[in-house]
């Protein structure tokens, strides 16, 4: 039986998912996806030959192998991630660290849970079934990088404690907008860490609204 045109459709949008990451001027061709190892190699480079993310290098060591292997899920987790990264390189925001790496891959494990539940509504337990498998892959790349991420509970616990310093300075109850400065500050107590923030958001209105 054909797919539903829904179906059809929430497959191709996540298919290029990834793609949200930086503006494309349409699908990445099969030609691209044969070139993107070597030139995001390039993509990296600075004035100073700056080197390319740890993990963005084991990540294109990696699609060689699972070329090689035929591993279906691997390969298009792979390659949709360094595309993302090619495409980014040619904007003001560039995915050159390997924290930027691992907020993609879980951008992209939530992405592919959303289909996940979309497809198995709609009854198509062969497609749920390969986005599960690609969020297998994402997870454990992202668990394996050696960032930290970081839970909803962890955040409560850093947001407080910036909130305690704050008030102890100003000797005022601290504004959002400066407890988030605070953390988001390089070298701040969430530099070089993963985590939602989205729900650092959250944390931060709820704990500045008590």
């Amino acid at each position: 039986m054909a797919a539903r045109p829904s179906i059809v459709r929430l497959a191709a949008s996540r298919s290029s998912l990834l793609a949200s990451y930086t503006p494309t001027r349409g699908p990445v061709s099969a030609a691209c996806r044969r070139t993107a190892i070597a030139r995001s190699s390039r993509c990296y480079s600075t004035s100073e030959d700056a080197p390319p993310p740890p993990l963005l290098v084991k990540l294109k060591g990696d699609l060689k192998a699972a070329m090689k292997a035929k591993d279906a899920p691997r390969l298009s987790v792979l390659r949709s991630v360094l595309a993302a990264t090619l495409n980014a390189s040619k904007t003001a925001q560039p995915i050159d660290t390997d924290v930027k790496l691992v907020e993609l891959l879980r951008k992209s494990a939530r992405s592919a849970q959303d289909a996940v539940e979309e497809f198995k509504s709609a009854g198509r337990s062969d497609l749920a079934e390969k986005e599960e498998a690609q969020i297998r892959v994402l997870e454990a790349y992202a668990q394996d990088s050696g960032i930290e991420s970081l839970s909803k509970e962890d955040l409560e616990v850093v947001v407080a404690k910036v909130l305690e310093e704050l008030t102890a300075e100003t000797g005022a109850k601290p504004r959002p907008g400066d407890a988030i400065k605070r953390l988001l500050t390089p070298g701040g107590p969430l530099d070089g860490k993963d985590f939602n923030k989205a729900v650092m958001a959250q944390v931060v209105k709820q704990l500045t609204s008590k």
